[in-house]
């Protein structure tokens, strides 16, 4: 009963009823990722008249967060390229680094030092800071 309630009422935890029965009437499945996200295409490849091309969506393996669509796969869903990853044989450069979604507001969330989220203590200013104080 959960689980429907989340499908009606929610977008962000996966895909809604609506979502759900579009994908099923006229979507068509290219491929999915590493993470589970599944990648879907208008069926037969057929051009969206009000858009002038082709739809393509995303249906997240749970949290609904764009970053957590990989850099091959990117390029695919904004048009930049027309094959799918699926269709051709990619193998990522040598200097590219495996996809890590976005973890601002979360615990692992990077905080450089000095910021006051950081553990340990802010260094002591250096010589090229002079405090301002009144009068002066």
């Amino acid at each position: 009963m959960k689980q429907f309630f989340l499908k009606v009422f929610t977008w962000w935890n996966s895909e809604t009823f609506g979502t759900q029965l579009w994908t099923w009437r006229f979507g068509e499945l290219v491929g999915a990722d590493e993470q589970g996200n599944r990648y879907y295409r208008t069926k037969g490849r057929k051009i969206d008249p009000t858009l002038g091309f082709e739809r393509r969506w995303v249906i997240y393996n749970g949290l609904a967060e764009a970053s957590r669509i990989p850099p091959d796969w990117h390029g695919w869903i904004h048009h930049t390229v027309d094959v799918a990853p699926t269709e051709e044989s990619y193998t990522p450069r040598e200097w590219q680094k495996p996809h890590v979604p976005n973890m601002t507001g979360t615990p692992l969330a990077y905080r450089p030092s000095g910021s006051t989220l950081a553990s340990g203590r802010r260094p002591a200013a250096t010589g090229d800071y002079q405090p301002w104080t009144p009068g002066s």
